[in-house]
């Protein structure tokens, strides 16, 4: 692993045909380190409660075999990767384990079948170099600077052919498949490589990948919301890993969003990138359930009445929601007539509870949102290259402490996102446009606190 990295840390020529041949004849390695849960340890949170559940328990750094290079694959060396909550998931083994799926994929051929194994190596964004492709893939070749896409698609059926989101054998990398991003080498289909934006640092250019692809779907595309000028946009949890790329694709559409956070800090965050009306909904203490069972509409219609007050007495004509059954019965009261409520992750619980007559007798719609296909994930990357949107990077562990940066984010500790470097020995290389970044520097570094 030290040729790999001494190779990628040298920048050693900037011609695509030398890097390849150089990077090409690396060896690559029988093993490497990946962050994995185990299978048997499926049931060590049996009857804790969810929130008490640790995945510092649960993830684990160990030396696996590196995978066989299969047609139309990649292996990339891994110099960061991030946090997402569906390594949170995995690593809590809700709300199903995670080895389910990979037991359903490796039925489907023979060359799925090496991800059925009695551990997942997690993690749904890389940022590294590809070191080797396998038959069949010709627009990506060693030594290329990337970062990943996590959908992981077979594209054998014709359902998918419109929007790959809708291909029966989609899956997310790294949470549905196996050897992901949260190690050394990672395993993707070529078709999840993105080009590696040039002026970001290996760890920033690894935060944005999964969480602003869903927001830029979730939001811009015709997937979506399909958000217009003037828009009047609720987002929930606006200064966190999916909420903050929401936050600025509004502002970027010239929208009006409307920020939700939770405490002072995280207003400020929303309020640097450019956002003017915020709700601290800590402050203002909302209450959206009465107890465990039941709703509390008062406190919805509260809610509503404090968003018209910053809006002029305009409702959201787009609700952008994330935090699930803790918030969605007040989404669908607040929405405007004819309004959108566009839904994917369901972070507090994914069984919602709402008022079906505001949403039918006021022709409120509602629309499922998951990740993105390749199309909408490569014009989110591509915001992200020419300094349009920016990473929203609060903090970076080293690989052996991805269990605390879960943790982080399991009990919503953090702002925006959260980094892991993987080969990368420390902060802050990799940047190969120093020009763009002093232009965006400000921007790129709030989230540190810079």
């Amino acid at each position: 692993m030290k040729d790999i990295l001494d190779a990628i840390l040298a920048e050693a020529t900037t011609m695509a045909e030398t890097r390849e041949k150089e990077f090409g004849a690396l060896p690559v390695p029988e093993s490497y380190r990946g962050v994995v849960v185990r299978k048997d340890e499926v049931g060590m949170f049996e009857g804790v409660p969810s929130r008490e559940k640790d995945p510092r328990r649960s993830l684990h750094l160990q030396e696996v075999p590196t995978p066989e290079l299969g047609p139309g694959e990649a292996l990339v060396a891994v110099m960061a990767s991030s946090i997402n909550y569906n390594t949170v998931w995995s690593s809590i083994f809700e709300p199903l384990p995670t080895f389910g799926f990979l037991e359903r994929y490796g039925r489907t051929s023979p060359l799925a079948k090496r991800h059925d194994l009695p551990y997942h190596v997690v993690g749904s964004d890389l940022a590294g170099v590809v070191l080797r492709t396998g038959p069949g893939v010709h627009a990506w070749k060693p030594g290329d600077e990337v970062v990943a896409h996590c959908l992981s698609v077979e594209l054998e059926r014709p359902e998918g052919h419109n929007d790959t989101m809708l291909d029966p054998e989609q899956r997310i990398w790294g949470f549905e498949t196996n050897f992901g991003g949260l190690a050394e080498l990672a395993l993707v289909k070529a078709n999840q490589l993105m080009p590696r934006p040039a002026h970001l640092t290996w760890e920033e250019a690894a935060s944005p990948g999964l969480v602003n692809s869903t927001a830029y779907r979730q939001l811009i595309s015709p997937n979506g919301a399909n958000v217009k000028l003037g828009d009047i946009v609720l987002i929930w949890g606006a200064s966190g890993g999916l909420g903050s790329y929401a936050t600025q694709l509004a502002l970027r559409a010239g929208a009006i969003p409307v920020c939700v956070v939770s405490s002072p800090e995280k207003a400020e965050i929303c309020r640097s990138l450019g956002a003017e009306l915020i709700i601290d909904r800590a402050a203002e203490d909302y209450r959206f359930w009465k107890d465990e069972h039941t709703p509390n509409p008062k406190e919805w219609q509260r809610f509503g009445k404090r968003i018209r007050e910053l809006t002029g007495g305009e409702d959201p004509d787009i609700v952008f929601e994330h935090p699930g059954r803790e918030t969605f019965g007040a989404s669908v009261f607040v929405a405007k007539r004819g309004g959108v409520v566009v839904t994917c992750a369901s972070t507090s619980g994914y069984m919602h509870s709402y008022d079906n007559r505001y949403l039918w007798m006021n022709l409120k719609r509602i629309i499922g949102s998951h990740f993105a296909n390749y199309r909408e994930a490569w014009e989110a990357n591509r915001l992200i290259s020419r300094g349009f949107i920016h990473p929203t990077l609060s903090r970076v562990y080293p690989l052996e402490q991805t269990g605390q940066a879960a943790y982080d984010v399991h009990r919503n500790t953090h702002q925006g996102k959260v980094g892991v470097l993987c080969l990368a020995p420390q902060e802050g290389l990799g940047v190969r446009d120093p020009e763009l970044r002093a232009r965006h520097l400000s921007a790129i570094n709030r989230f540190r606190g810079v």
